[in-house]
């Protein structure tokens, strides 16, 4: 192999693969490639996330693009010998692409990575985030030099304005309009921060981002800070994220080092300190004067605004808050300039936005789309669809815990701020939790609310009493205890809440609760009125069936069932006892061939009576509910 054919392979380090082994991967490599003298000739790079997390450990070759996943050591050999040595790609290790394609696929020909468009995320999986000079070498810091050499700090602001760019927190505020606020305040100190204290329940946006591309963070916390007029900035990270932490702080070290960071940047005249702030996970830190409450050392609780952060923020003085997804994609826009920023998206939602997509989908992973994309394409074709024979899309729950439920006949929507709202969800930071036909709604209602009341800093009756009572009323309903006027209340209840709570976590939280009443307000009546789960997970509000005409008795659900409650002869129906059963779902997600049936608790008629209904569930589990 010559000099000219220098291959690097990529080998992915972001948290997840890191979890399922992608550093023993890395030795297994290194010791085979040096086994065969093939070290010199091909490199191995640790990256940052790769963005497909269902298939880790992965590794990308390049230049040829190629991608294998849910690689394991004993792989290693085997790959070496064929790919590097004799030039034979290992298909059995790649990604599966759908019927009729490219048997070696490119990457960019995977679906999951095809529909994507990179611009926030524009250095994942292509550069060690923890060497400074792989980052310049992609253009790194070439905005923040133009910026602090050749651009007003009112130039800086009309060029983020322009670009439309809105805050990827989850408000959505413009970013250009929030940095000119605070630009026109006069003070004598004023700080530039970063939220990185992300703790949306499944959600891994920002994490990926300071793991991945730590210096794309800290070049656009400089450019915003000569705007506005900053000297220092905190990079409010939450200590469980420890990863992101170390590169974070190798990366203000070496930019440091290199005069990007301290006195008299590049010889503008600018200073600029920076430093990481550790948070201790309290979800109401994500709000932000509750987070700047906590950099000042009290407890992270928000106060009344007005005055906004602009005016008085941290320490009383003039600050910006920006999101870290927001704080990637500055440099690009000071670069190229703010009508290449336009180019996608749309009008009112330009650009692009960073997904965690995550739940019920094959491709579970960190994804970067243009504003605007059909929700219907995230799923099916970036997400493969929905993982599990015979289960269907049923909702995304967006914006997290204090979002809202999207149900399937909503599948074709745009996704832009505008239209997420208009469905009774919000965009958020970017989580995207996707539902089947075997989820209940009224538990998933039931699973966030828990959070955010849990959540709640205390500091205003409306939130830290209201979502308690509600969460009491949904955990009624589902074990059983549910009654007529429960919905009403709960909505009513919910609208007080949202118009009273001082802070956007209460104002907020209702969302799960308001969104799956609004779309699936059948499944709360069942569960009040015929004390009904048909999903088969409220297991005060369920009983298990088998269907005598459709077992094929193969025993995989009386394997599985933890109690000893199934019992039956090889290739004869099975029956379940039900006074042994624990309803743990086991044998209806271990059957294939729809033969069990979800009924309310206490059914006492024969099974065998519903054949006609339960021939229906051979389309798709739940259909027959």
């Amino acid at each position: 192999m010559s000099e000219q054919q220098r291959v690097s392979l990529m080998v992915c380090a972001g948290t997840g693969c890191v979890s399922a082994g992608s550093l023993k991967i890395k030795e297994a490599i290194e010791a085979e490639l040096k086994k065969r003298s093939l070290d010199k000739e091909i490199g191995i790079v640790l990256t940052g996330c790769n963005g497909l997390c269902a298939g880790g450990p992965v590794i990308a070759v390049y230049p040829d693009e190629i991608f294998y996943q849910k690689l394991r050591p004993e792989d290693i050999p085997h790959l070496v010998e064929e790919h590097f040595v004799k030039g034979r790609p290992v298909q059995k290790l790649m990604y599966r692409m759908p019927a009729k394609r490219k048997a070696i696929p490119v990457m960019s020909e995977i679906p999951f990575f095809k529909h994507q468009v990179l611009r926030a995320l524009r250095n994942k999986g292509l550069i060690d985030p923890e060497k400074i000079e792989e980052y310049i070498a992609r253009d790194g810091y070439m905005a923040a030099a133009k910026a602090l050499t050749e651009m007003t700090p009112e130039e800086i602001i009309k060029v983020v304005k322009d670009s439309g760019i809105r805050g990827r927190g989850g408000a959505g505020f413009p970013t250009g309009l929030k940095w000119e606020f605070c630009a026109k305040v006069q003070s004598d100190t004023k700080y530039m921060l970063c939220n990185g204290d992300e703790g949306d329940p499944g959600a891994f946006m920002d994490r990926s981002i300071m793991e991945a591309d730590p210096h794309a963070v800290i070049e656009g916390m400089i450019i915003g800070a000569r705007a506005i007029g900053a000297n220092m900035g905190y990079i409010y990270v939450r200590a469980e994220y420890p990863l992101a932490v170390k590169r974070l702080q190798m990366a203000i070290d070496a930019a440091t080092e290199a005069g990007l960071l301290g006195k008299n940047i590049l010889d503008s005249g600018f200073d600029f300190n920076l430093e990481i702030y550790l948070g201790a996970g309290a979800f109401v830190c994500g709000e932000e004067t509750a987070l700047m409450r906590s950099i000042e050392g009290k407890r992270g609780m928000p106060r009344p605004r007005p005055p906004f952060p602009a005016h008085k923020g941290l320490w009383e003085k003039p600050s910006v808050l920006n999101n870290v997804e927001t704080l990637a994609n500055i440099s690009p826009i000071i670069l190229h300039g703010a009508e290449w920023y336009r180019n996608l998206g749309t009008e009112k939602s330009p650009g692009t936005k960073v997904f965690a997509l995550t739940g019920a989908v094959n491709n579970v992973g960190l994804v970067e789309v243009p504003m605007g994309i059909p929700l219907r394409t995230i799923i099916n074709d970036i997400g493969g669809g929905i993982k599990g024979k015979g289960r269907k899309f049923k909702a995304v729950q967006m914006g997290g815990p204090s979002g809202g439920c999207i149900p399937e006949s909503l599948i074709d929507i745009p996704v832009t701020y505008e239209d997420v709202v208009k469905t009774g969800a919000i965009m958020g930071s970017g989580g995207m939790v996707v539902m089947d036909n075997n989820n209940c709604m009224v538990g998933m209602a039931k699973f966030f609310l828990e959070f955010t009341a849990e959540e709640s800093c205390g500091k205003c009756p409306p939130c830290r009493v209201g979502t308690k009572i509600m969460l009491d009323i949904l955990t009624d309903i589902s074990e059983g205890r549910g009654k007529e006027g429960d919905i009403e209340t709960l909505e009513d209840l919910s609208h007080d809440i949202i118009a009273t709570s001082l802070c956007g976590l209460g104002q907020t939280a209702p969302n799960p609760v308001l969104t799956t009443i609004r779309y699936f307000r059948d499944e709360y009546e069942s569960h009040i009125r015929d004390k009904w789960c048909k999903a088969g997970i409220c297991r005060d509000l369920c009983s298990f069936h088998i269907i005598e005409e459709l077992c094929k008795g193969c025993g995989a659900c009386l394997r599985g069932c933890p109690s000893k409650a199934i019992v039956g002869e090889k290739k004869k129906p099975h029956r379940i006892i039900q006074d042994l059963c624990v309803r743990c779902r086991s044998c209806y997600d271990t059957c294939k061939f729809n033969s069990i049936k979800v009924l309310p608790a206490g059914f006492e008629g024969e099974p065998s009576e519903l054949v006609e209904t339960a021939a229906a569930a051979k389309s798709g589990k739940g259909a027959a509910e």
